[in-house]
């Protein structure tokens, strides 16, 4: 059985970003487990520019921010294995992964990092009534059709859901010269940035209908038109309001779910609210010396807030590395707790004792809010005020804790994150 220091599942941007990470951290013996034929992860179907101005302070296309990483990688000679995939992982970190040189094999590791990614909740997971008809597609199997198979799925399109993936598909169906007439979202506010509405519909003149379902499809062999209606607040079809578009293409963008199959298998203890690990300081879960990061901790709207914690998870899976040490001896643990339109924060738990300077506490809001202020509270004081003009479940908040200033309250249990 081989054995390695490090080793990383996935090798998309999270996986490339804590791999350098944990290299430059001190750590030689890494390993990348990645089940694609290529590096890079799902940027490389991303050909849309809007990565890297935090990271690299200039706008790139997804496959060129991936090359970023995928070089610093090369010259970094960390090790990688391709069209690998990861079958289980037990507990006392010896995972079991195929692939057609090595057949089924084992690697001893001494630190895991989680970087699997999301996958796109699937039509079935909806209960649309209606056939099974040709012509319907998860917004991302068309954007791998469209820019890497150089295939286009359809002529006339309606988009279900307003998620990043479905806002950017179409502009993109657009200029392909299909014809996108209408993006349909359930919920009353839009689950994508706002950037995203105005320049791939909005400049584009394609309708957003918000509170709104597809609640029937038509054709039995290829997709013939689908109806929309108008939802109650409750989610339940407003009968009247339906209303019915001919189209030969459904593409589907209600939601990403963060990759964990494998980390429910080796006794990862899950928050049910981000379908991810539940994780500290350190992005360390509940096992000792297993870290997560990137989309399979929590879905994040930007490729730059995924590196940057991914760089945090391959330096800390380093100190463990060299350390020996995980959940360490000393200090206690701060609860962190989302109420009142919070929906969640990462991490869980704070130990200030063995913190870095600062750390980000990232959270989603569950509705839009207008003219309000996220407040933190350290028990019973309000510490953070921060005013806000608008905060809208697309976009991921953030907030900024200090190893000084938790310092200053010896006992501090809980820190409680909302919306005032």
């Amino acid at each position: 059985m081989k054995q390695y220091d490090i080793v990383i599942i996935g090798g998309g941007p999270a996986g490339l970003a804590a791999a350098v990470s944990a290299k430059k951290n001190g750590v030689d013996s890494i390993l990348i487990l990645e089940r694609d034929k290529e590096l890079g992860g799902i940027l490389n179907q991303c050909i849309h520019n809007g990565f890297g101005l935090h990271t690299f302070k200039e706008e790139l296309t997804g496959p060129e921010y991936a090359g970023r990483f995928i070089d610093q990688a090369a010259k970094l000679d960390i090790e990688y294995k391709l069209n690998t995939m990861v079958m289980d992982i037990r507990a006392d970190k010896v995972l079991t992964a195929m692939n057609r040189e090595d057949g089924l094999f084992e690697i001893q590791a001494k630190a895991i990092i989680l970087a699997m990614g999301c996958r796109e909740r699937s039509r079935g997971a909806l209960n649309i009534p209606g056939y099974r008809p040709a012509g319907i597609f998860s917004a991302g199997t068309a954007q791998r059709l469209v820019n890497m198979e150089g295939c286009l799925p359809g002529r006339e399109v309606v988009i279900l859901g307003s998620g990043d993936i479905g806002l950017i598909m179409a502009r993109r169906m657009t200029f392909e010269g299909a014809k996108v007439k209408v993006v349909a979202e359930l919920m009353p506010y839009s689950g994508g940035l706002k950037r995203n509405i105005v320049q791939c519909l909005d400049d584009y003149g394609i309708p957003l209908k918000l509170s709104h379902t597809v609640v029937d499809i038509k054709g039995k062999e290829r997709l013939e038109g689908i109806t929309l209606a108008e939802v109650d607040s409750k989610g339940r079809p407003v009968p009247g309001t339906e209303e019915y578009y001919s189209c030969d293409t459904l593409l589907l963008s209600v939601g990403l779910i963060p990759e964990n199959e494998l980390s429910n298998g080796m006794g990862v203890e899950m928050n049910p609210v981000t379908s991810g690990p539940k994780v500290n300081e350190s992005l360390e879960t509940n096992i000792e010396g297993v870290f997560a990061c990137g989309n399979v901790l929590h879905v994040h709207d930007l490729v730059d807030f995924v590196s940057e914690e991914a760089a945090a998870a391959g330096k800390n899976a380093a100190v463990y590395v060299k350390t020996g040490v995980g959940k360490r001896s000393g200090g206690h643990d701060i609860v962190l707790k989302a109420v009142d339109g919070v929906r969640y924060t990462v991490p869980v738990t704070i130990n200030p004792e063995h913190m870095e300077d600062s750390i980000t506490v990232r959270f989603r809001v569950g509705n839009v809010y207008r003219d309000c202020y996220v407040s933190a509270y350290f028990g019973e004081e309000r510490v953070i005020h921060r005013k806000r003009q608008i905060v809208a479940p697309g976009e991921m908040e953030e907030i900024k804790l200090t190893k000084e200033q938790l310092m200053q309250y010896a006992d501090l249990q809980e820190i409680t994150v909302k919306i005032e």
